[in-house]
């Protein structure tokens, strides 16, 4: 299992391959990668800054990572976001399953991804004509996740609403 924040790039051929070295049993692969889009809510997106707080945002990630894996039977996860400047189409995360069987492999991963959408703590600034924003959370991001039907975390790992 792995889970990475980094500056910089990726190789989507590399990760697949390591999280798949040596590991017969591995019968799928499912995989995510996020680009930076070049417009977003109808304005024209010329740069982002992604931003987080170290400690923090890889402990939240662990947690993901280790939701999903009491919740499928998982052979290995493999986490990286990037942070930093970042430029039109190019990627921001990478999230890569791996299981016996395919159901797994997507479910976990459409799992980890609607996690990461709502719940790490990422910041994320856009550079657009009418000046710079800071992009909240999507409504359709937070109904994906209740999907899920599992509570909000928080980075310290308690329930959002706080615990008796």
């Amino acid at each position: 299992m792995s889970v990475r924040v980094q500056r910089e790039d990726f190789d989507l051929g590399a990760e697949v391959a390591a999280l798949r070295a040596g590991r017969p049993e591995i019968g799928a692969v499912a995989s995510f990668i996020g680009t930076v889009r070049d417009v977003s809510e109808g304005s024209a997106v010329s740069a982002m800054e992604l931003e987080h707080y170290p400690g923090m945002t890889e402990k939240a990630l662990a947690q993901i990572e280790a939701a999903a894996c009491e919740r499928w039977a998982l052979l290995g996860v493999t986490i990286i976001h990037r942070v930093g400047p970042l430029m039109p189409q190019d990627q921001i995360v990478l999230v890569a399953v791996a299981s016996a069987h395919r159901g797994n492999a997507f479910a976990a991963c459409e799992f980890i991804m609607d996690y990461l959408k709502s719940e790490a703590p990422f910041w994320k600034k856009e550079e657009t004509p009418e000046g710079a924003r800071w992009v909240d959370a999507r409504v359709t991001d937070e109904a994906a996740l209740q999907r899920w039907g599992i509570p909000s975390l928080n980075a310290t790992g308690e329930d959002a609403g706080g615990k008796d």
